[in-house]
């Protein structure tokens, strides 16, 4: 596949990086030192799962000469969005797809109302990885694993370089060019190594995420503290569970299908991470970085007040971050 990857931080640059070591035609939009090291070692990956040398793609800042995309992996922080949406339209003019892996719901929508819903697939990465130095992708654990789906059954167009027919009696979700698209990438992260999974419920799995990312965030940051002091600690343990209980009771009350059992498997899933692994946000925070708190605790706290649920934890969470909410690096 052609793809174009926006933003090469931690899930663009290593998933980006994974598909290029797999033969596929990738371009990198970087800016700045970060696309000085791009250009001048490669894309280098630091991963349990393997290192990887990434030399055999194409880095640049100039989204314009870019040329069509089968599809485009938008992994720009949420308030670049829709610039980035307006930037990269002409890649897919022709047919091809935007996948957003943003952290958050909001992303999908945005797209959607950009670029027309038949260029919008929705994606959701579950990685551990962030930027150690410019050029440099440093994967923390082996936990590397994407989610991908059209978000319903419409006629959506299938990729620029086409698809073969759905088989006789398929769905009408596998009819749809959305669903082409999404088997089409699914099957290009396979051949790349990468664990793939295709949704029939993306809004789900999307929420599946947010629920938790959006406590994680918010916890981890407040306490300045990598995951395994959260769990371990039983206050802070039981501001995390009532955070993301918080989120998925709001989730509930939208109408997305989130499972009775959640909670007990994502405090489960929480036991299991390594101890040392960080939010994004933290990092951020840390770094002096604008923050996404807007869209994630404080997403929870305001869709809570629309929805008539309660979200005090999440919202005291966004408050203790709404200083720090445009970066503190002067």
């Amino acid at each position: 596949m052609r793809i174009a990857v926006i933003g090469v931080g931690g899930v663009g640059g290593y998933f980006g990086g994974r598909l290029a070591q797999g033969g596929n035609d990738v371009v990198f939009v970087a800016r700045g030192r970060h696309l000085a090291a791009l250009r001048e070692c490669g894309l280098l990956l630091e991963s349990g799962l393997g290192n990887a040398s990434i030399r055999n793609a194409t880095f640049t800042d100039d989204v314009a000469s870019v040329a069509p995309c089968d599809a485009v992996l938008l992994c720009v922080k949420l308030w670049d969005v829709e610039a980035a949406a307006r930037a990269v339209a002409p890649l897919v003019a022709t047919g091809g797809v935007v996948i957003p892996f943003q952290n958050g719901v909001d992303a999908p929508d945005i797209l959607r109302r950009v670029l027309g819903p038949q260029h919008v697939i929705g994606g959701v990465a579950y990685i551990a990885a962030t930027i150690r130095e410019m050029g440099v992708i440093a994967h923390t654990g082996t936990m590397a694993r994407l989610v991908i789906g059209a978000f319903d059954g419409g006629l959506f167009p299938p990729t620029r370089r086409g698809a073969p027919p759905p088989p006789e009696g398929a769905s009408a979700l596998e009819r749809s060019g959305g669903a082409h698209a999404a088997v089409s990438f699914r099957d290009a992260c396979a051949a790349a190594g990468i664990d793939a999974e295709l949704s029939a419920d993306i809004t789900r799995a999307l929420w599946d995420k947010f629920c938790f990312l959006a406590a994680m965030s918010g916890c981890t940051a407040m306490a300045r503290q990598p995951i395994g002091i959260i769990r371990a600690d039983p206050d802070l343990r039981a501001a995390f569970e009532a955070a993301m209980r918080e989120a998925w009771t709001l989730g509930r009350a939208r109408g997305v299908p989130l499972a009775d059992d959640y909670m007990s498997r994502q405090m489960a899933f929480t036991d299991g991470l390594p101890a040392n692994m960080r939010s994004s946000m933290l990092n951020d925070l840390v770094a002096g970085n604008r923050l996404e708190a807007p869209w994630l605790s404080g997403a929870v706290a305001r869709m809570a007040v629309e929805s008539g649920t309660a979200a005090p934890v999440s919202a005291v969470f966004f408050a203790a971050m709404k200083p720090y909410l445009a970066g503190t690096r002067q």
